[in-house]
């Protein structure tokens, strides 16, 4: 193992609930009076007017409020808001919406040293607590991670709001965050770890635990726009605990414990045009998961996730996720070389995943 020092961490720091607007002047004075919004069209129409009338009686001023320009986190739209006056003009940040507007204000305000605060609109990833923005070319095609040494200064996490958005991000979300778990668990196997990368494959078990005994409860509640104890739940895995397993398993700035199996065969789907058309990230991964326990032997886990997905409605085969089979055996040479099974304590072979989709078959 190689020797350690002189490095630094830094964690994500949030507030929860549905008043949790009240805060932002206490929390984020200290970082400057002039603050810029910026964010999704929709993410703004939901959440501007209440994070204005917050600040009402403070001494902080929007100096105004900002499109994050749309489609993917790219850099071409982070060189147009850094060209804003308002944005050279302002102390803080506040980054609005889903992950593709918070990313794009993290690489924006990170890179320039500007205090960032994030106000998640829905819960479908952790980007509102990590210290990662995931680029894209103009085209909107995959670019790479960018890593950052800090997340933002603080999330403000209003559950009222999220639980007022469809709930298809919570749904995909929940895919997503209990991949981490198993990819992280199988990547490091065997691996004298360094303290950073062993708090981070113990951290990610907090998204997969939540997840399977909250997470048809909170579904349903979203649905009714109910906030519950098991919709904060799982919102707070999906947010925070993933975003801080990411933040140490990633310390090294590599995806190398942070990815898997899962993630490979989510990645392979993406040059079919029905993946990137018709599904979410998670929704997909959730999928890949299944075909991860399988290759795994991982027969108890297996049956907790192939029972949960069943219960939520997430992929439980090629149909649900609009692949036929001959499109998937076309795609299976690509998976093993892919760079996220790049830590893998075996390799994953081809017949591996041949016969995992034939139990999967069986199975539906």
């Amino acid at each position: 193992m190689e020797k350690l020092e002189n490095y630094e961490m830094y964690l994500p720091s949030y507030s929860i609930g549905d008043r949790i607007y009240d805060k932002i002047p206490e929390i984020c004075l200290p970082f400057g009076k002039k603050a810029v919004i910026i964010g999704g069209k929709t993410a703004l129409s939901v959440a501007e007017d209440k994070i204005r009338k917050a600040i009402n009686q403070s001494e902080i001023v929007i100096l105004d409020t900002l499109w994050y320009g749309g489609g993917a986190c790219t850099y071409e739209n982070v060189e147009a808001l850094r060209k804003n006056y308002a944005y050279k003009e302002c102390d803080m940040v506040f980054a609005v919406g889903g992950g593709t507007a918070i990313d794009t204000c993290k690489c924006l305000a990170l890179a320039d040293g500007k205090p960032i605060f994030t106000f998640p609109t829905i819960a479908s990833n952790c980007a509102a607590c990590t210290n990662v923005a995931i680029m894209y070319n103009a085209d909107g095609t995959f670019l790479k991670p960018h890593f950052f040494l800090k997340p933002a200064n603080h999330a403000f996490i209003n559950t009222e709001i999220i639980c007022n958005a469809p709930t298809k991000y919570m749904w995909a979300g929940m895919g997503d965050t209990y991949a981490k778990y198993y990819e992280a668990d199988v990547s490091s196997r065997g691996v004298e770890l360094n303290h950073y990368t062993a708090m981070g494959v113990a951290a990610s078990r907090m998204c997969v635990d939540p997840i399977v005994k909250n997470g048809a409860k909170a579904l349903e509640d979203n649905k009714n726009h109910k906030l519950s104890h098991e919709f904060e739940e799982t919102v707070l895995a999906i947010v925070v605990s993933t975003g801080i397993a990411s933040i140490f398993l990633t310390r090294d700035h590599t995806p190398d414990y942070n990815s898997g199996l899962a993630h490979a065969i989510f990645y392979a789907l993406t040059s079919l045009p029905q993946i990137e058309r018709e599904h979410l990230h998670g929704e997909v991964v959730g999928f890949g998961v299944l075909i991860l326990l399988l290759c795994d032997n991982q027969a108890e886990e297996f049956a907790k996730i192939l029972r949960f997905n069943f219960s939520v409605g997430l992929p439980v085969c090629l149909d649900d996720i609009g692949v036929t089979r001959e499109e998937f055996e076309k795609l299976i040479p690509v998976i093993p070389a892919m760079s996220d099974l790049n830590r893998y304590p075996y390799k994953v072979t081809e017949q591996m995943l041949r016969d995992a989709l034939d139990k999967l078959n069986k199975i539906n």
